[in-house]
């Protein structure tokens, strides 16, 4: 993994990853549309951002038609690894044990999610 892929992105671009990471590609009034479904955004920001997103690596950019069409540059999975491992040290001491704790004492888990943490932690005894 690059440098480059390595940058946290912020809040608004994580929104924008996230609308990407779901579609595979979007042009810029797609990602518009689908943030001002639940926040208040101006295209021109949502456009600035892309672009932004692009230089720093993001984001990629196909400009070989007239609409420009983006797609993640950055994998999910490594994103959330990376960006929970920072919030792990940083927040919680390094204790994902602090983490585990506080967000299953404040979120409710609905039985299928208590059944797939069940057999993670079975796969970690076993181990």
């Amino acid at each position: 993994m690059t440098a480059t892929k390595l940058i946290k992105p912020t809040e608004s671009e994580l929104e924008i990853l996230q609308i990407l990471w779901t579609r595979g590609i979007a042009t810029v009034r797609e990602v518009h549309e689908e943030l001002a479904s639940t926040k208040d955004v101006g295209y021109t920001t949502t456009l600035k951002l892309m672009q932004i997103m692009n230089e720093k690596g993001l984001v990629k950019r196909d400009d070989s038609m007239r609409t420009h069409v983006y797609q993640a540059a950055v994998n999910k999975e490594k994103t959330q690894k990376h960006l929970l491992g920072k919030m792990i040290d940083s927040l919680f001491g390094g204790s994902s044990t602090q983490l585990v704790i506080q967000a299953l004492g404040e979120n409710k888990a609905n039985p299928e999610e208590i059944e797939k943490i069940q057999a993670l932690l079975n796969d970690l005894k076993k181990q």
